[in-house]
This record gives structure tokens, C-alpha cells and sequence, in this order.
């Protein structure tokens, strides 16, 4: 019997081939060989499409080694794509719409913008969602601020924190504006004050040419002036249920408007965290349960919207009053924050979960599959039964030509 073949698509970082994740796909492709499946790593720029093969990576835990194999396509591609500006991206997007009858694992996610309309669409997720709106002039910013004394000005699409600016009205100076962020390469820029008329000229040289959001900024600075948030994991299990499968907390650099790790934030424990914030312990548990139930609920929603999903990762504010507000929905989480936390079941459940969802999905198709063959089995039996000596009998439907 064949074993179920999953392949993990990636792209490299850059012309020499490296990979972000490596170790990570090592980790997974050695649990997928211990339940029996059959896992490796490719990119589109290692499809040969008239060949219909893959130049793909394999990985032998037994000797710690990668090596390269020519193999055909996988039965079911777990995406690990991230957005990138390059050639390679690009190629992504041929391959995805070349491919797209292939079944995939999770398919992306739409941009920001688009996820925060379509969760206001559900009266359960609105008083979770903080104020935002799309920019289409420096005005749009203004009228925000007249209601919010910060706001966050984020690309749509960006990722790790890049081209994000905090925008606040300075207290005691009228119609005077700090600006703080990170630029496109995560670089921390330098608080600078401007009077409110010089905010688009200052906009209009700012990030690239990507469509931005403004959004209401939420007081998340702890008492050493760094910002915080929580990273949860929502992921499929092995019967094909949303499951969380944790929540981290995260304290961003000293002077970052963020907290993503990658640009100097660090991992910490939610109870630790959320201690330092609200003080009763019952407060703390109630917060919890409902961030647990709203990340599921949120997960749930998104793939009947959608469909492909197999992983989310959701980033959470708490306010002072506990109240929980969703700032963004990521479709391509990393698992750091659990090992940076010591929390070695999550972490590994992070990287395992994928394969039982996959292993899960591959039976189940097999089992339909099985169910129709019988089933039109049984009709052809009966229509022979009663149609004897009639040749008009076809061939199973899923080989007829599309």
C-alpha cells in the first residue's frame, strides 16, 4: 500500500537557495516518516511542468542529511509562502493558478483590509475588531485621529512588522503629530514630531507602493514602555477540528511600535504577561477561556468563507478593561514562540498537527473514493440485472476525461 505523500512548499529567501524553516521541515518530515507518510520540501522554481516532476528535498533523519530527488507531485501541498517582493513570489502565483486543482492544505489568505471587512460582516467578531479603515488620502488618517489619539498606519499586505507607523496627536501641543515605526526592512526609525499639514508629505514618501490601512491604536505599553500583544495558534486536528493549539505572549524591543520577534520582541509566557495587566486571577481565566473560543470561532468562520484553511495564527490585544480585540490574522505562522517559552508539547504539537490533519484528510478521501466505487459498483450490477445483453455500460466517472 502507497503511502500518503505530502509536499511542503516553500520559497527560497534568496538566489542561493536558503530556506527560513529548515529546521522545522526536518522536525515534520521526521514525525510524518514515524506515522507513515512520505514528506518533502520543494519551491515552483523546482517544478519541471512538461515533465510533471519536482527537484524536490528530502531530508534522512537517520543520518541528518538532505539530498535531491526527482518526484512526482505530491498528493497533498502544505503552503509555507510568504510574501515576498520578487521574481520568485511571482512564480508563486504561477504556480498556484497553473496548480490549483492540486489539493492544498491551506490556501492564502486574502489582505487585511479584505479579513477585517469580512469579519464585520458577523455581529460575533465586531466588538472584538478595533476601529479601522482602508487610506485612500492623508484626511482619512486626520478623521481617525479626531476620534483615536493613536493610530497604527500598516501596509495591507505586510508582514513582521515591516513599513508599520504608530501616529500619535502630542499632548499639550495642538495640531502637532509623533510618528514612530519600523521601515521596510524592520529597522526602528526615530520618534519625529510634525505639525498635522506635514503628515502627507511625510506619507507619500514612506514604505512602497502597497495599499495601507489606518486602524485604532490600542494602549498596550507596560510600565518599562514596551508594547505587547498575544500570538495564538489555531490549527486543525487529526479528525479535521479547529483546535487551539496555544496562546504566547509578546513584549516588543524597547523603542519598537511592535512585538514581533522577529524584529527584536521576545516570547513569554500569556499567564506571566497578562498578570502584569489585569490583577484578578478570575479576570485573567475568564479572558482566557474567551480568547480560546473566539480564535476557534474566528478560525471556523474564515474557512467556511474561504475554504483551504488548515492554520491560523490570530494576533490579540487585551485591553486595560480585558476586553479582547483581534488586530490581524496571519495564514502562515511560525512556531518560535513556543520554543522561546520552553513550551516543547506546543511547539511540537505545532509541526505535528498539520501531518494528523493531513493523514486525516488523505483517509477520508480514500474512503470516499472507496464509498463511490461500491456505490456505482452497485448500480452497474443492478443495470446489468436488468439491462442483459446490453453493452451501454461506462467506465467509472472519476476516469472520464475532465
Amino acid at each position: 500500500m502507497s503511502k500518503p505523500i505530502l509536499g511542503i512548499m516553500t520559497l527560497y529567501l534568496d538566489d542561493r537557495k536558503k530556506l527560513e524553516e529548515r529546521h522545522i521541515y526536518e522536525h515534520m518530515i521526521r514525525e510524518g516518516k514515524a506515522m507513515g507518510m512520505d514528506v518533502y520540501v520543494f519551491t515552483p522554481a523546482d517544478v519541471n511542468s512538461s515533465q510533471g516532476l519536482i527537484n524536490a528535498m528530502e531530508y534522512d533523519p537517520d543520518n541528518n542529511k538532505w539530498s535531491r530527488n526527482w518526484r512526482s507531485f505530491p498528493h497533498m501541498i502544505f503552503d509555507r509562502c510568504r510574501i515576498q517582493k520578487s521574481a520568485r513570489f511571482q512564480q508563486l502565483l504561477r504556480f498556484r493558478s497553473r496548480y490549483r486543482y492540486l489539493l492544498f492544505l491551506n490556501r492564502p489568505l486574502r489582505n487585511k483590509w479584505t479579513i477585517h471587512q469580512i469579519l464585520s460582516t458577523k455581529k460575533r467578531f465586531r466588538p472584538h475588531l478595533p476601529d479601522t479603515r482602508i487610506v485612500t488620502s492623508t484626511s482619512d488618517i486626520h478623521r481617525m485621529l479626531n476620534v483615536h489619539p493613536t493610530v497604527y498606519f500598516k501596509p495591507i499586505n505586510g508582514t513582521g512588522g515591516r513599513g508599520i507607523l504608530r501616529i500619535n496627536k502630542v499632548e499639550g501641543v495642538a495640531g502637532t503629530y509623533e510618528v514612530q515605526g519600523r521601515n521596510a526592512n524592520r529597522n526602528i526609525i526615530k520618534p519625529k514630531r510634525m505639525p498635522s499639514g506635514h503628515l502627507a508629505q511625510y506619507l507619500s514618501g514612506w514604505g512602497n507602493k502597497d495599499r495601507y490601512l489606518v486602524q485604532e491604536g490600542i494602549q498596550l505599553e507596560l510600565p518599562d514602555g514596551r508594547v505587547h500583544d498575544y500570538r495564538m495558534l489555531v490549527q486543525k486536528n487529526g479528525t479535521g477540528r479547529w483546535q487551539v493549539t496555544g496562546c504566547v505572549g509578546r513584549v516588543g524591543a524597547p523603542k519598537s511600535v511592535t512585538s514581533n520577534l522577529h524584529g527584536g520582541g521576545r516570547a513569554t509566557r500569556m499567564e506571566e504577561l497578562l498578570s502584569k495587566w489585569i490583577a484578578d486571577p478570575a479576570r485573567r481565566a475568564s479572558i482566557r477561556e474567551e480568547a480560546d473560543a473566539l480564535g476557534v470561532d474566528v478560525a471556523k468562520f474564515l474557512d467556511e468563507q474561504y475554504g483551504g484553511l488548515c492554520e491560523l495564527a490570530l494576533d490579540l490585544a487585551v485591553d486595560k478593561s480585558g476586553r479582547i480585540l483581534i488586530i490581524e490574522v496571519n495564514p502562515k505562522p511560525s512556531r518560535e514562540v513556543f520554543s522561546q517559552i520552553g513550551d516543547m508539547t506546543a511547539y511540537r504539537e505545532s509541526m505535528v498537527r498539520p501531518l494528523e490533519y493531513a493523514m486525516w484528510v488523505y483517509s477520508t478521501k480514500k474512503i470516499r473514493k472507496k464509498c463511490l466505487i461500491e456505490a456505482y459498483e452497485c448500480r452497474i450490477s443492478e443495470f446489468r440485472r436488468t439491462h442483459k445483453g446490453c453493452s451501454q455500460v461506462g467506465s467509472y466517472p472519476w476516469e472520464q476525461p475532465l
